[in-house]
């Protein structure tokens, strides 16, 4: 096996391993709400969203996978130092906000490492930028989407059972949220995992391992075990802060989270639109929460995630440059 076959091999490795981190540290969307309102227990939760990560591309296919490989950037700029350093920009990002307890996003940390990477590599006319305005409009309206899905659905649910004793409600929506839960760890699975789809084929086709752009079995296979994988061992820090300190949830308000993430971001896959779980499920919360009163929600903790979500794309895209350029260096 020569050099540049190992360099390749090596990049790919680094790209499962990124999808592994992006698992772990999104774990949080899907099994956070479920395990707040202890409807499952921590292993219990991660088990099930694990299994709806790994099956999810064989359900709802690769849409996303190909915005993200072909519709950020110029697939004839695309070099495996490039693909590098996009990676090496995302991961670095993911593995700060973990640290920090932030629910930041792993999908804009991609974007913002492939756009980084382009423009040092290529220059801005290297973007394509109709695949990224539509990535960055949906950065801004997906979760308010969540946010309002999520207040409209809890308001109907509280109107509907207002004379029903709370804990008579929540003895039926803790089976509800079973199967809610479950459509977030699906959607997350359809959107999430494909980024990774989409960098490696990207990467065999500028290499020319691969004739044109069509994500192969086992590249979608690899990257859908490897973000189940990282669901698995989870983001416990973020758990905390999605389950605990942004609002009090009980399974209703779980039920009316899960269901308002899933659909808006199943509906995005569908489109091919790259959207952020984290960024949903964030908004779908603080629209749960906000039915009880401006008082339930925790503002000063949505304001600092709200940060993380502005600095995300320019972070990352910053260390991505800085890293191709180490990288032509050497």
């Amino acid at each position: 096996m020569d050099i540049f076959t190992v360099y390749i091999l090596g990049i790919i490795a680094t790209a499962y391993g990124f999808d592994f981190i992006n698992g772990f540290h999104d774990a949080a969307n899907s099994v956070a709400t479920v395990i707040s309102t202890k409807v499952l227990s921590p292993i219990g939760a991660v088990t099930m969203a694990a299994f709806f990560n790994f099956v999810a591309f064989a359900i709802f296919g690769v849409a996303v996978a190909s915005t993200i490989g072909k519709g950020i950037i110029s697939t004839s700029i695309v070099t495996p130092g490039l693909v590098l350093a996009a990676l090496v920009g995302a991961i670095v990002w993911d593995l700060v906000t973990w640290y920090l307890g932030l629910p930041s996003s792993s999908s804009h940390a991609l974007i913002g490492g492939l756009v980084g990477s382009a423009i040092t590599s290529a220059g801005v006319g290297s973007l394509v930028w109709s695949g990224l305005g539509k990535t960055l409009t949906f950065m801004v309206l997906s979760p308010l989407i969540g946010f309002a899905i999520a207040f409209g659905f809890m308001t109907v649910l509280i109107r509907a059972f207002f004379t029903v004793p709370l804990h008579v409600v929540n003895r039926y929506f803790r089976r509800f949220q079973l199967v809610s839960s479950a459509l977030v760890s699906l959607s997350h699975g359809t959107n999430d995992a494909q980024k990774t789809m989409g960098v490696v084929t990207a990467l065999l086709v500028s290499v020319g391992w691969i004739p044109s752009f069509a994500v192969p079995l086992p590249v979608a296979i690899l990257a859908a075990a490897s973000i189940a994988l990282g669901t698995v061992f989870g983001g416990w820090r973020i758990v905390r802060t999605l389950g605990f300190r942004m609002t009090r949830l009980d399974p209703v308000h779980g039920f009316s989270i899960e269901t308002a993430s899933a659909v808006t971001i199943l509906g995005s896959s569908l489109f091919g639109i790259p959207v952020s779980t984290t960024h949903v499920v964030s908004g779908s919360v603080l629209g749960s929460g906000a039915t009880m009163g401006r008082a339930t929600v925790r503002w000063g903790v949505a304001r600092r995630i709200i940060w993380a979500w502005l600095i995300t794309i320019p972070t990352s895209a910053l260390v991505a440059g800085l890293t191709y350029l180490l990288i032509v260096a050497v």
